[in-house]
């Protein structure tokens, strides 16, 4: 139970750790250069579900599960985009202000980051010892871009950079919560962690392709933009060969 703890909450706080970059940046930060950063975190997010979180889905439950995953994690998007609503920051009474993308970004960092969780736990309850210390690696690799990403939504929203920075981190928070459930629920529910994968994978890759490659491309910086992904992608392949 130690491990799965240290695990989660290391994996978590990585969140925070990449959002904590926004800090240390001129709050002025180019649009070039956040076009780069935004297409660099989908290169990071692409690999992560592609290469880790599909063939890990597919290797546990098979092609239904993952079909079945991946929709539902698109269709929960979906959703979120057309219903979330808006709010204004002259009628805020917590002094912050959100439009439907930014709460969009937020709540699908947050949802994925739910059944990251729980694959975390339940690997930290599988029979191979080192498993568990991987996927939490993995997944930290992957929750530092992800951090970023929404404290840079956020400061665009003027937000001032220490709340960003806090809503950020706070999005990686609920991964400790969704672990310890995943250890405690794995000799109840075996199938779970196919579709939880699935899942993730479905959100980011809504994600990245709805909102951060068109973002990344919309202002002239297409090029850059597109080594910027490359990158990421490459990095994150990288470190999952690596571990």
């Amino acid at each position: 139970m130690i491990e799965v703890i240290l695990g989660s909450v290391l994996s978590a706080l990585s969140t925070g750790a990449g959002a904590l970059i926004i800090l240390f940046i001129n709050q002025s930060v180019t649009h070039r250069w956040r076009d780069i950063l935004l297409a660099f975190s989908a290169g990071i997010m692409m690999a992560a579900s592609t290469i880790g979180l599909i063939p890990e889905a597919l290797r546990l439950g098979g092609f239904v599960s993952l079909a079945i995953g991946v929709t539902l994690g698109v269709m929960a998007l979906t959703l979120l985009e057309k219903n979330i609503p808006h709010l204004d920051l002259e009628h805020n009474q917590y002094g912050l202000k959100f439009d439907e993308k930014s709460l969009l970004i937020i709540s699908a960092i947050t949802l994925h980051n739910i059944p990251e969780g729980l694959s975390v736990g339940v690997s930290y309850a599988s029979e191979s010892g080192d498993t568990g210390n991987l996927i939490a690696l993995a997944i930290g690799v992957q929750n530092a871009p992800e951090g970023l990403l929404v404290a840079l939504f956020l400061i665009n929203q003027k937000i001032s950079k220490f709340k960003a920075f806090i809503l950020a981190t706070l999005t990686g928070a609920i991964e400790i919560v969704t672990s310890l459930i995943g250890y405690s629920l794995t000799s109840f529910v075996k199938g779970l962690v196919p579709y939880g994968l699935s899942f993730a994978s479905g959100a980011m890759l809504f994600i990245i392709y709805k909102e951060l490659i068109p973002e990344s491309h919309g202002d002239g910086n297409e090029r850059v933009s597109t080594y910027a992904f490359i990158i990421g992608l490459l990095v994150m392949i990288f470190l999952i060969d690596l571990f």
